[in-house]
């Protein structure tokens, strides 16, 4: 194997597995900074020794996680010898960390106990501001950089850095433990929990800046998460409706490109390519969701959403697409958490339901809000909008505006394409 496919190997391994790792390492050191130190000591090892297949212990091992996690023990444990501070705890961490059960990191089922659903409920520990509590979920769960964090709030990478750095100094002032909390704790950061999840999935489905459309890796870890949070906590609607919301949404990532490679929105993708299992799965959350709805727990936001995510998904066409309803839901989803985003994918649905202008009407209500400022979101609705009025000079206007404030690259060239169709359409 050569160098180049083995640093591409290496890169796709730690994706996978950085998260996993850190969270084990964690839990049998107990000293969040130093697991990330040791897994970044692994992946050093790694690129040191990987792309040598020549000598005994080069190429890819058959399984790269548990390589990582045995290079990491095995510094974890020099580390603590060689500590003189820590020379009586020594017999008792090396032992531990010694027989410590390896996480299966090929496994197919995932397991209650879950090292990455535990930083998650650590990142979300009341010691920390909450917000402090998805920005170090996004850096801990979500494997997002610094800088990447710091360009999903819109704030400078220092900024973001040091809000990072004091999360992680209040978590070790507290003494926050790794275990999973129960009882009312458990249920106290559970909306934090769901909230950050909701985030890494979203991030992945539509990255907020780089080169890349989706960031497919962080979806599946979101939706992951989702299910054994299902699986953990199984009598809240929230839950459930929170994993519907993922599984529905995940199954139209294949289609999000067409064959040139190019970004597709909803209305022009194959719906054929929709991955049915995740549908199915989604549904039947969604079901459970509403069972418990009926039976007096209460629904919020995530249920209608995935309600929403489901008119879509029972649409084999885009034209079968019940917009009346959707819109509906939407006006119940802006009652019950109202803001500035919901108001501009409502005015989506009240446009597809009762026409471009009732759309605008709706979108003319959150023109000027501040949250919006330096957002590309209010414009290109706009220009969908305007398109569909038949008002191409407007709607090239609003498409062009959008494209010049997007920081993702594929969504930069989706909305020029749609400036330019709308302009050569009033030349013809």
């Amino acid at each position: 194997m050569s160098d180049q496919p083995t640093q591409e190997a290496i890169t796709a391994v730690w994706r996978h597995e950085s998260v996993r790792l850190v969270g084990a390492l964690t839990r049998m050191t107990r000293d969040l900074d130093l697991a990330e130190d040791l897994a970044q000591d692994a992946l050093v090892a790694a690129l040191e020794q990987w792309p040598d297949s020549g000598r005994p212990g080069g190429g890819v091992p058959a399984n790269p996680g548990a390589w990582l996690m045995a290079v990491a023990k095995r510094r974890a444990i020099d580390q603590f010898r060689r500590n003189d501070a820590l020379r009586r705890r020594t017999a008792e961490l090396a032992r531990g960390l010694e027989e410590a059960e390896m996480p299966e990191f090929d496994a197919a089922v995932d397991h209650i106990e879950d090292d990455v659903l535990r930083l998650a409920f650590l990142s979300c520990h009341p010691a920390l501001p909450p917000e402090s509590r998805p920005a170090l979920t996004l850096r801990l769960v979500g494997g997002l950089t610094t800088q990447e964090i710091a360009r999903a709030y819109l704030v400078k990478d220092a900024t973001m850095g040091q809000r990072i750095s004091r999360a992680k100094r209040l978590l070790a002032e507290s003494g926050a433990s790794l275990e999973m909390p129960t009882g009312a704790e458990r249920q106290a950061r559970l909306g934090d929990v769901l909230a950050v999840v909701y985030l890494i999935f979203n991030e992945g489905y539509a990255a907020s800046s780089g080169p890349e459309w989706t960031r497919p890796e962080l979806c599946l870890e979101a939706m992951r998460l989702a299910r054994i949070l299902s699986w953990l906590v199984v009598d809240d609607p929230e839950v459930h409706g929170l994993q519907a919301l993922l599984e529905i949404q995940g199954s139209r990532l294949p289609a999000r490109r067409d064959a040139d490679g190019r970004a597709v929105l909803l209305e022009a993708q194959d719906r054929r390519q929709w991955d049915q299992l995740l549908i199915r799965r989604g549904l039947t959350a969604l079901a459970e969701a509403q069972r418990l709805g009926r039976a007096g727990r209460p629904v919020g936001t995530y249920v209608l959403q995935a309600s929403i995510a489901a008119c879509h998904a029972r649409a084999r066409r885009p034209e079968d697409t019940d917009w009346p309803e959707i819109a509906r839901l939407y006006d119940v989803l802006a009652a019950a958490a109202p803001g500035p985003v919901v108001e501009v994918n409502r005015a989506v649905a009240h446009g597809r339901a009762h026409g471009a202008d009732a759309g605008l009407d709706v979108l003319a209500a959150v023109d000027d809000d501040p949250a919006l400022s330096g957002s590309h979101l209010l414009l290109a609705v706009r220009g969908d909008l305007m398109e569909r009025a038949g008002r191409r000079d407007e709607a090239a206007a609003a498409f062009r505006e959008a494209a010049a404030l997007t920081r993702n690259d594929d969504e930069r060239a989706l909305l020029s394409r749609r400036a330019d169709e709308n302009t050569l359409d009033r030349r013809a």
